[in-house]
């Protein structure tokens, strides 16, 4: 039988005007086939894991779904309470799914037909050893912001006054670091840098009201409120002054916006629809706000810092 195609057309009509209630763009983000939407398919009775994920991810490749295979083993295994379709067991993959289970599978795709992000259809998602809490339009991190991450507590392992230890002058770790991130979105930064620094204390500060209350949420989720003041702060017209409740810092830290603003017309459907333009506009140079960010430091910077 096909699967649910009554309750998956309802469903559809009520989806094409969704996006802007999502936080997405309708006139970006409504452009689903409706004629690819459900591809003669058969099941048996009760659709397993298995099934439904070569079932959806045929749907999403026929709408030219980007990473149509994960994006299907993502929302099957986060239904089934799983991470990835990886972890979970032979028999969870082969066993049929409840009615709840099949109707929770089927809003969350229908939303990732709409070019909807995957970390925004499950409204959440992994950050190193962190899960986050997750919704437009607040900036999704990148792989690549965990290297950023990396890179700092590297610094940090290193910096410090210089200790002598067998002769050898070693560098040792500021016993009680504060850091600033600027733009902090989520927290997936400041809260992994608290999370590896237990010691550490941070000032996170964003632009945007959604993205500094999501920034508060996930820290509550973690615990980790008692080491952070989360502002709501523009770099590029805030006074200094507001940045420094704990004093000078020993680190700043920011991934700020560095796309060309000739080339964001030709980002992902994905982002340009439901994400934070201005997270990822760095103006004419690319430089718009990292210029604002380098003449904020020597003001709010350590001598050593």
């Amino acid at each position: 039988m096909r699967l649910l195609t009554s309750p998956l057309r309802r469903m559809l009509s009520g989806l094409l005007n969704c996006c802007e209630r999502e936080g997405g763009r309708p006139s970006k983000c409504c452009s689903l086939n409706p004629h690819h939407l459900l591809p003669r398919q058969n099941f048996s009775a009760k659709p397993t894991a298995a099934e439904l994920v070569r079932y959806w991810h045929g749907v999403f490749e026929a709408n030219r779904i980007p990473e149509a295979q994960e994006s299907s083993e993502y929302i099957i295994s986060y239904v089934l309470g799983a991470k990835t379709i990886h972890s979970l067991s032979a028999s969870s993959l082969s066993n049929p799914l409840t009615s709840e289970q099949q109707q929770q599978v089927q809003w969350l795709s229908m939303k990732r037909l709409q070019r909807m992000p995957v970390q925004y259809v499950l409204g959440e998602w992994d950050f190193r050893e962190l899960t986050l809490k997750m919704r437009p339009p607040v900036f999704i991190p990148r792989p690549e912001t965990e290297d950023l991450v990396s890179l700092v507590l590297q610094k940090s392992q290193r910096s410090g006054s210089p200790a002598v230890n067998a002769g050898h002058r070693c560098p040792t770790a500021i016993p009680h670091p504060v850091i600033l991130e600027i733009g902090c979105g989520s927290g997936a930064i400041a809260l992994s840098l608290l999370n590896k620094l237990p010691q550490s204390r941070v000032i996170a500060v964003d632009k945007e009201e959604a993205a500094v209350n999501l920034t508060c949420e996930n820290a509550q989720r973690l615990q980790l409120q008692d080491r952070i003041r989360i502002l709501h702060y523009d770099a590029c017209s805030g006074s200094w002054e507001q940045l420094l409740p704990w004093g000078p810092v020993d680190t700043i830290v920011s991934n700020p916006p560095y796309v060309f603003h000739e080339d964001m017309a030709h980002l992902a459907e994905e982002i340009l629809s439901y994400e934070d333009l201005d997270a990822l506009d760095g103006g004419n140079d690319g430089m718009r706000v990292i210029k604002k960010i380098l003449a904020l430091a020597p003001f709010i910077l350590k001598d050593l810092g």
